[in-house]
Parts: structure tokens; sequence; C-alpha cells
């Protein structure tokens, strides 16, 4: 059996540090274990840790960090966004998990978007637009963490973010090039033209961008006390009437029916360790059975210089993108089998078929409807007690729908896009469903103490990503950093994977023999907060 050492020194011969295409990692330690740490989105981040320093605990630091990078960070999420989910684990392991996706309205129907059979929507209306958008679950979900986790009052953990949104801020290179590249449908949305354009033009980098009808939203519900009145009362009424106005389905009925919802849990045992994650509508169902795989394999025995061990990787993800794609969707709406895919007798089956593949140099059948997605933001936070956090919300795709609700300044994600259109499906949409997503945050546990968090950005390749560093920190016992910079690797089920630009040819070359089509493409950008809980040191990997 190779050693951690022997499997750092091939990842590291192969590429994965600095080179061969991908990023550097940033890697960093705290400034002293006693205040603990934020990471993520880096203006949020900072106010994360700003919020410690002033005596927050772990919740109120993310919560604030989340609602400023709902402010900045506009093309990957947002107040408004279509939502997301928290994990919190306390300093004895007790783990907790809030579900705040986004609901469909009680207007949508199995058959709204008249898909064809390959899923295809005219003019993509279940992606852009008014119908694309379910209800909006950000912020009833971040007001859930902080009364049931947090020191601090809503009204004081948004004041950064009201400070964002109305004295602005400089857009950077990449929220230029994303307005540049949505710009046909947000120049024709009245609400979106008014915040992204000047004289008829995309913003540039350097101009400064403000939302101030924003800043006075948040401003109102800072001084009520609470977002209560964004889902019942005088803001629900002005967002319901938008979308009546534009052709939208959410009323002022479904926004009074939502509820962020604390739910339990997924856990799995791994390499010593506890693995705690959302329950479906996640992604964190696919992490978890593709590692009970890998577990029931013995993979992290196998040989790290032996391509065979990447392909039973592969195979041990196709086998979860299958029945990710064929099973799964609001378990309050269609049967999904969870404890059957994170049982030990299904991990062996899976493992057996997956040995027999791997030996016969073949891929097992699968196929995919994969549809390409991005954005979406993923913080973490560990306070001086050990508290640990993680959260990953969204718009969904940049900048969700495209449309703007003018007035309000709430750019709407569009939650609606991640249904399947069919109509019979387990993801198919229906009233009050919330839809599949790949957002899966991640805490660690071993011997009953918070050890690491975890999460990506980036649609359907998170899903992987956190695979791909859980098996490498966890599986292969490699540091942390090491772990982040290592390799990965994208695939939803069927024979086509991407590959970062690191891997070895050894391990290319194996795929394409064995019957895949190869490309290279980057993997999800990750972000993780390690702890040590006997001497409270921090450590951090991104990329």
């Amino acid at each position: 059996m190779p050693t951690a050492t022997d499997r750092r020194a091939f990842l590291i011969q192969s590429g994965c540090a600095l080179g061969a295409g991908l990023l550097p990692v940033t890697t960093r330690a705290a400034d002293g274990p006693a205040k603990g740490l934020v990471t993520g989105q880096a203006e949020g981040a900072e106010v994360g840790k700003a919020v410690l320093a002033a005596g927050g605990n772990a919740v109120d630091a993310i919560v604030a960090a989340a609602l400023v990078a709902g402010v900045v960070a506009v093309p990957g999420t947002g107040i408004a966004g279509y939502g997301g989910h928290l994990v919190v684990t306390k300093p004895d392991g007790k783990t907790f998990a809030i579900d705040f996706n986004s609901t469909a309205p009680a207007a949508i129907k199995p058959d709204t978007f008249a898909a064809d059979a390959k899923g295809n929507v005219k003019g993509d209306a279940n992606t852009f637009g008014w119908l694309a958008v379910g209800v909006p679950g950000v912020l009833a979900g971040l007001q859930l963490a902080l009364d049931r986790f947090g020191t601090k009052t809503f009204a004081e953990v948004v004041k950064p973010a009201i400070r964002f949104a109305k004295d602005g801020f400089p857009v950077s290179k990449g929220f230029a090039a994303s307005i540049r590249g949505a710009k046909a449908r947000l120049s024709a949305d009245p609400g979106s033209a008014k915040l992204f354009f000047a004289k008829g033009e995309p913003l540039a980098e350097g101009a400064t961008y403000k939302n101030p009808d924003l800043g006075d939203l948040l401003q109102t519900l800072a001084n009520r006390g609470n977002v209560s009145t964004f889902y019942k009362g005088d803001i629900a009424d002005k967002i319901a009437a938008a979308f009546k106005a534009n052709g939208g389905l959410v009323t002022a009925d479904d926004l009074a029916a939502y509820k962020a919802r604390e739910v339990k849990p997924l856990a799995l045992a791994f390499a010593g360790h506890t693995i705690s994650t959302p329950a479906p509508s996640s992604g964190g169902l696919t992490v978890l059975q593709t590692l009970a795989v890998l577990d029931a394999l013995g993979w992290p025995k196998w040989d790290a210089k032996d391509p065979a061990t990447t392909h039973a990787k592969v195979e041990a993800l196709r086998v979860a993108w299958n029945d990710r794609l064929t099973l799964l969707g609001d378990p309050d709406h269609a049967e999904v089998p969870v404890e059957r895919l994170l049982s030990e007798k299904y991990a062996k089956e899976t493992a057996e078929r997956v040995r027999a593949a791997v030996k016969a140099r073949k891929p097992l059948e699968g196929t995919s409807d994969g549809r390409p997605s991005g954005g979406t933001v993923h913080l973490n936070a560990v306070d001086a007690t050990g508290l640990t956090v993680a959260l990953t919300f969204t718009h969904g795709g940049y900048f969700g729908a495209n449309v703007t609700i003018d007035g309000l300044g709430l750019v709407l994600g569009h939650g609606v896009s991640r249904f399947d259109p069919r109509p019979g499906r387990a993801n198919s949409p229906a009233p009050g469903k919330r839809p599949l997503h790949n957002m899966c945050p991640t805490v660690v546990t071993k011997d009953g103490k918070p050890v690491l968090a975890l999460g990506a950005t980036g649609g359907r390749r998170i899903v992987n990503a956190v695979v791909d560093v859980l098996a490498y920190r966890l599986g292969q016992a490699l540091p942390l950093a090491d772990a982040v910079k290592a390799p990965r690797l994208h695939t939803e089920g069927d024979t086509a994977l991407s590959l970062e630009a690191a891997w070895p040819a050894a391990v290319t070359d194996h795929f394409k023999a064995v019957g895949y089509e190869v490309k290279t493409g980057p993997g999800a950008s990750l972000n993780a907060i390690e702890r040590d809980p006997a001497t409270g040191e921090l450590r951090t990997a991104a990329r």
C-alpha cells in the first residue's frame, strides 16, 4: 500500500502543484486560533471575520458574509437568489442542516414548459425570464440560521450588506465580463438595465456598481428586525405585483407559504471520519453514495500511480450520477431511496460492478441528460469554540433568470430551471416542490469534533469536486493543501469525461483507450477550512 508521502509525490509529479493549467491553491493559517476564520467570497469573508472579531459566533459571521455576498457577488448569487443549504456542527459534534431551496409556485404544472423528449424548452423559458423563477429562499434561510444558532440580530449582521448596496463597490474584471456575456437579456429587462448599464453600455471594469433600491429594502427589513415582510406584508405584495405584471407565476400566497426548514443531514462514516451534508434536494447524497462505493472497493489502498485507480473512481461517480438523474427529487414529492443508495449492500453490489468494469477495461453502461450551469457562492466559518458552518447559495446560472424587480433591486434566481421539465420524473416540476440541485456544503467530524468544512461553486461540477477533495484528504490522507491541489475530474454518468490539465498522460490515454470521450476542462472552485480540535489551529485551502 503506498504511503501518503508516496501519493503526495505522485500528485506533485503529475503537475497538480501550481502547474499544467491549474490555478495555484490559496492556503493560509488563521491569525491565531482565538477568533476563528471565514473563507469564500472575498468581501463577505472579510465582513465575516470582522463579526468574529467583534464577538459573534460562526453562524453570525457566515450570515453576515452571505448577506454581503448577496449584494456583491451579483452574477453568482443574490438576496433573491433561489436558495441553498447550510450545515452547522457544534463543538460537541452535533450536526444540523437548513434547507432554503426555492419552491415552485402553486400555478406550475408538470407540463408547463412543453419540453421535447430531450428536455429542451422553446426559448429557454424555464431558464430565463419570469416563468423561470420560484420563491426566493435566501433571506428565510439566513434568518432561520440566525434564529436557531446565532447570537446577533438580523439588524446587526445586515449592516455591512446595506453599506455595500448603497455606497457601491468597483466592478471587477469578472463581473464586467459576466454583464457583457448576458448583455442581450439584461439590457432587455428594465430593472436589470438600470443596474448593469450606464448610457446604454454594460458597466466596465472599475466602474462603481450600486444598488440603492436593494439597500433601502434591506434597511427596511433591519428596521423591522427580521425578514418576515419579504414573505408576508407590503414587500411581499410588491414582489407578487411584479410577477403578475411580467407574466410570472409567483403570487403573494406562494411567498406567504414559503418556509426555510431545518432538516436532518445525511451522514456517512468514511476513513475514520463522519461526513455530514444536506439531504435531497441537495447534491450531498451523490457525494456520499460515491464515497460509500469507494470505501467498499477498498479504493484508498489502490496504487495511486495506476490509472485503474482513477478509473474506479470515475465508474463509482457514474453510477451515482445515473441514480441521481433518474431517482432523485424533492423527497416530499417523490420516493427517494436514500437508505438503499447509502446501504452497505448497494455499495458492495456497485463495487463489484466497478471492479468488473475496471478489469475488463470498459465503461459501465450509462447515459446522461446533463445540462450546463454556473454561478453560486460557497462560504465556510469556524469560530474559537469550534462551531463550524458551511453554506452554499446561488442564483443558478449567471444572473439567474436575468430579470430584476425594479424598485426593489432584486435580481431573481432561476430555481425552476433546476427541475426536469419533462413530466413523470422524480424531478419534474410541481406546485410547492423544491428542485434537485448540486450544492453540497459539507462538514467533517472526527472523534465527535468538527475538523473540516468545505464546499464548491460551479454547477454540476460541484458534486464531483467535493468527492475528489474528500477522497484525497480523508481516503488517501493527503494534507489539505495537496488534496485541494490534486487534479479533478467531471462526469455526469455517460462516457463524456472532463479531466483537468494536470492529469498525467497515462491517465488520459487510459480513458481514451477504454472508450471514453475525453476532453480537458476545469473543475469546480472549492474552498475549505480545517481545524485541529486540540490546538484550535486553522488551515485553509482554495482553488
